[in-house]
């Protein structure tokens, strides 16, 4: 009887450690998935405000070159009727006296 509760009792013992050695490893592979998970959502997520920040610099830059391009076309149309204005009162101013 004491040797068959013993070899009954052992399987069992046996039976709770495997279970217990599955455990660890789902628990192992289910850590692993997340950290990798969580890995591929941070990169992707650094990734995307790279490209955000990069395409917000590369939309300044060109309205600030727009800008300056404007404000130059500007100042130099107004210099031209400046001079134009400036030379036909010279004409007139030379031909009245």
């Amino acid at each position: 009887m004491g040797v068959r509760i013993r070899i009954s009792i052992f399987p069992d013992i046996k039976y709770v450690q495997t279970i217990d050695i599955d455990s660890c490893t789902k628990i192992v592979v289910v850590v692993v998935v997340v950290v990798v998970v969580a890995a591929v959502v941070l990169v992707v997520v650094v990734v995307t405000v790279v490209v955000v920040v990069v395409v917000v610099v590369v939309v300044v830059v060109v309205v600030v070159v727009v800008v300056i391009v404007v404000v130059v076309a500007v100042v130099v149309v107004v210099v031209v009727v400046v001079v134009l204005v400036v030379m036909v009162v010279v004409v007139v101013v030379v031909k009245m006296y």
